[in-house]
C-alpha cells in the first residue's frame, strides 16, 4: 500500500475519534467545552474582582483618613483611597525618620550625662579624699541663695528695660548687656553679693 494512502487513512481516523468524542462528550456532559472554560473564566474574573475589593475594604479600614467619608457624602472611590493609602504611607516614613532623629538625639544626650557623671564623680572623690573637706564645703542651700541675690540683683536692672514694643526692647537689652552684663560689671556684682552674703551669715 503507498505512503501517501496510509497517512490519509490514519489523519481520517484521529478525525473521526475527535468528532466521535465530542460527540460522545456533549451527550454525556450538560454544558459543551466553551461553555465551561467560559464558565471557569467568569469564576477566576469573579475571584479576581473579590481579591481586589477585599484589598480596598481592608485599606479603607487600616489607613485613618480612608475611614472618613468623602466630602460630596458619597463612598470613597478606588482612586481616593489609593492616594489617601500613599499619603498616610509617606507620613509614617517622616514620622519614623523623625524618631530615629529623636533617639539619636537621646543617645547623644545620654552619652553626654554619663560622661558628665563620670567626670562629676571623679571630683567628688577628689573632694572627699582631701583632709577638711567637710568643713570647707558650701552647701547647696548656700549655693541656691547667692545664685537667687545675683539673679535679683540682675532682674531690677533689667527691670529700666522698655517691653512696649519689640524695636524698644530689643534697644533696650542691648544697652543692658553693654551697662551690667560687661566681666567686671558682672564680677563685682558677685563680689558685692558674697560679701552681704558673709555678713549676714556672720550676723546670725
Amino acid at each position: 500500500m503507498p505512503r501517501e494512502h496510509i497517512k490519509s487513512t490514519n489523519s481520517a481516523a484521529v478525525t473521526n475519534n475527535s468528532e466521535e468524542d465530542e460527540e460522545v462528550e456533549s451527550k454525556t456532559s450538560p454544558m459543551s467545552y466553551k461553555d465551561r472554560r467560559r464558565e471557569a473564566h467568569t469564576q477566576a474574573e469573579q475571584k479576581r474582582r473579590d481579591a481586589i475589593k477585599k484589598g480596598y475594604d481592608t485599606l479603607q479600614e487600616l489607613v485613618p483618613t480612608c475611614q472618613q467619608p468623602d466630602v460630596s457624602g458619597y463612598k470613597l472611590s478606588k482612586a481616593t483611597v489609593l492616594q489617601k493609602s500613599i499619603d498616610y504611607i509617606q507620613y509614617l516614613q517622616m514620622q519614623k525618620k523623625k524618631q530615629e532623629e529623636e533617639r539619636n538625639a537621646l543617645r547623644k544626650e545620654v552619652i553626654a550625662l554619663t560622661i558628665m557623671q563620670t567626670n562629676y564623680e571623679q571630683i567628688v572623690k577628689a573632694q572627699q579624699s582631701q583632709p577638711g573637706h567637710m568643713e570647707t564645703r558650701v552647701s547647696d542651700e548656700v549655693k541656691f541663695s547667692v545664685f537667687q541675690a545675683i539673679m535679683d540683683q540682675l532682674f531690677s536692672t533689667f527691670s529700666a528695660v522698655s517691653v512696649n514694643n519689640f524695636h524698644e526692647l530689643s534697644a533696650g537689652v542691648c544697652s543692658w548687656l553693654e551697662d551690667c552684663c560687661k566681666p567686671q560689671t558682672l564680677k563685682d556684682t558677685v563680689f558685692q553679693v558674697l560679701r552681704r552674703h558673709n555678713t549676714q551669715m556672720r550676723g546670725q
